[in-house]
C-alpha cells in the first residue's frame, strides 16, 4: 500500500499531463468562493435598490406624464327589451377623449443626489410649462347628436405617476381665462393618478390654446407622451449623465460632463392609437407604449461592473495557474498544490476587494486599490514559492497585465467579445511559442536544441 502511495505521487510530480489536470481542478474548485462573492454582489445590489425605493417613496418615483387631454362627458341614450319583452329607454353619462393639435413642453431638471446610508440616489426638481392648442371636438365619428354633448362639463386631465410629489398649486390658462387644478383625471384612462381642471368648450370657439406649469420632484427618470398632432419637448438638465429611452430619442441633443439639454419633436403618425377615442376603450396599454424620457444613470454602476468582473473569475484564476504550471514545466520548479491554493485564494480576494472598496470610493479607484493590492501579494508570496526574483516579477507582471486587459474589457463593453477572443488569441499564442520545444512524451523536459537553431 506504501509503495503504490508513492508510486501514485511520484507519477503526480513527473507527469505533465496530470499535474495539469490537478491545477485546473484547483481552478475549478476556486470556483466555491467565487460563487459566494457572486451572491454578495446580488445581495448589495438588491440592498442599494432597497435604499433607492425608500428614498423615492419619500422624495417622489420616476415620474410619467400622460397628457394633457380634453375629456367632454355626453349622454348615450339606448334601448333594451326588458323581461316581458317591451322596450325600455336606457341614458348613461360617457365620455369622449381628444388630444391637442398641437403640444409643446420645455422644462428643467434640476438633480441632486441624496444618500441612504452608503448608497445614494439621483433625484431631482422638475420646472415644465405645457402649452398647446386644441381644436373645437367633433363627435361625428361618434354618432353622437350635439345636444348630448355637455360642453360647459368637459375637463383639462393631466396623469402624473406620482402625484404627490406635486411640489405647488396650478392652474390652467385656457383660452385666456383661469381654471384651477383639482386631484384626480376622472375617467381618463381608466382613472390613472393625476389632476384635472374643469375648463368647459364655448360654443362659438374653434380653438382652444392652454397653458400650464408644472413643478414635481422626482427621481431616476422622467417619461412623457406624444399626445399632440405635432409634440415638442425641450429638456435641460445639470446631470452630466442621461440614458435616453422610450419609443424616441431626440431629435438634437448636447451632453457634457455637467449637464445636458435634449429636444424631441414627434409627429403622431408613429404612435399606435388616435386623436380621439370613447373613455370606455382600453387605450392604457397602447399609450403607455409611447412613452419617451430620460433617466438619470449613474456614471459608473459599481455593481454591475463587480458583477461582470466576477464572470471573469475562473479565466482569470487559471491563467495565472497556467503561468506558474509553465514555469515548472520550462524551469523546473516544483509547486506544492497547497501553494496553488494560496495564489488562487488571493485572486478570489481581488473581487470582494474591488465590491468592498467601491461601495465608498467609487469603481475606478477601487479597482487600481485592489489591482495593485494582490499584484503586491503575489509578488511577495511567489518570491517564496518560486525562489527567483525574476521569476517572481514575471508572474506578478502576468497577474497585472490580466488586470488591465480586464478593466479594458469593462470598461468597453460593446466591443468585449472582440476584446476578449483577440486576448485569448494572444494568451494561447504565447503558451503555444513558450512550449514549442518541450518534449512532452519525456515528462516535459526541454530538448537540447540544435546548433543554429534558434
Amino acid at each position: 500500500m506504501q509503495d503504490s502511495l508513492e508510486r501514485l505521487t511520484s507519477s503526480l510530480r513527473s507527469s505533465q499531463m496530470l499535474r495539469l489536470l490537478l491545477v485546473g481542478f484547483l481552478a475549478l474548485l476556486l470556483q466555491i468562493p467565487i460563487e459566494m462573492i457572486a451572491e454578495l454582489v446580488s445581495e448589495r445590489q438588491e440592498r442599494r435598490q432597497e435604499a433607492v425605493a425608500e428614498v423615492s417613496s419619500k422624495w417622489g418615483n420616476d415620474q410619467v406624464i400622460t397628457g394633457p387631454a380634453l375629456v367632454v362627458p355626453y349622454t348615450h341614450r339606448w334601448t333594451e327589451v326588458a323581461t316581458g319583452g317591451q322596450e325600455v329607454a336606457r341614458t348613461e353619462v360617457r365620455n369622449a377623449v381628444f388630444l391637442p393639435e398641437r403640444l409643446h413642453s420645455r422644462g428643467s431638471i434640476d438633480s441632486e443626489t441624496r444618500f441612504r446610508g452608503i448608497y445614494s440616489v439621483p433625484v431631482y426638481r422638475l420646472s415644465l410649462t405645457v402649452e398647446g392648442e386644441f381644436a373645437r371636438p367633433s363627435f361625428a365619428e361618434f354618432d353622437v347628436e350635439p345636444e348630448a354633448v355637455h360642453w360647459d362639463r368637459a375637463w383639462l386631465a393631466v396623469g402624473i405617476s406620482d402625484a404627490r410629489a406635486i411640489q405647488e398649486e396650478t392652474s390652467v390658462s385656457w383660452n385666456g381665462q383661469r381654471a384651477s387644478f383639482l386631484p384626480g383625471t376622472g375617467a381618463f384612462l381608466g382613472g390613472v393618478v393625476g389632476i384635472h381642471a374643469v375648463v368647459g368648450v364655448a360654443e362659438a370657439t374653434e380653438r382652444f390654446k392652454f397653458s400650464f406649469p408644472l413643478s414635481l420632484n422626482g427621481s431616476l427618470g422622467l417619461y412623457l407622451t406624444p399626445f399632440g398632432q405635432q409634440t415638442v419637448v425641450e429638456l435641460r438638465s445639470d446631470y452630466g449623465h442621461p440614458s435616453f429611452q422610450g419609443n424616441w430619442l431626440p431629435t438634437e441633443r448636447s451632453v457634457s460632463a455637467t449637464d445636458f439639454q435634449a429636444k424631441w419633436s414627434i409627429p403622431f403618425l408613429g404612435r399606435n392609437y388616435p386623436q380621439a377615442w370613447r373613455a370606455e376603450a382600453k387605450m392604457n396599454e397602447a399609450v403607455d407604449g409611447s412613452r419617451f424620457g430620460v433617466e438619470l444613470v449613474h456614471p459608473v454602476d459599481h455593481y454591475r461592473m463587480a458583477e461582470r468582473s466576477v464572470k471573469y473569475a475562473f479565466l482569470f484564476i487559471l491563467l495565472p495557474f497556467a503561468v506558474v504550471w509553465l514555469i515548472e514545466v520550462l524551469v523546473g520548479i516544483r509547486v506544492h498544490p497547497i501553494q496553488y491554493l494560496m495564489l488562487g485564494g488571493a485572486l478570489c480576494l481581488f473581487y470582494l476587494l474591488e465590491l468592498s472598496l467601491s461601495e465608498h470610493i467609487g469603481f475606478p479607484l477601487a479597482y487600481a486599490l485592489a489591482s495593485i493590492s494582490i499584484i503586491a501579494l503575489v509578488a511577495a508570496y511567489s518570491v517564496a514559492v518560486l525562489h527567483r526574483l525574476r521569476l517572481a516579477l514575471l508572474l506578478a507582471a502576468g497577474v497585472a497585465s490580466l488586470y488591465v486587459y480586464l478593466y479594458v474589457l469593462l470598461m468597453n463593453e460593446d466591443f468585449a467579445l472582440l476584446i476578449g477572443s483577440l486576448g485569448l488569441f494572444a494568451i494561447l499564442a504565447g503558451i503555444m511559442y513558450a512550449t514549442r520545444r518541450v518534449d512532452w512524451y519525456k515528462g516535459g523536459s526541454r530538448p537540447p536544441e540544435s546548433p543554429g537553431s534558434s
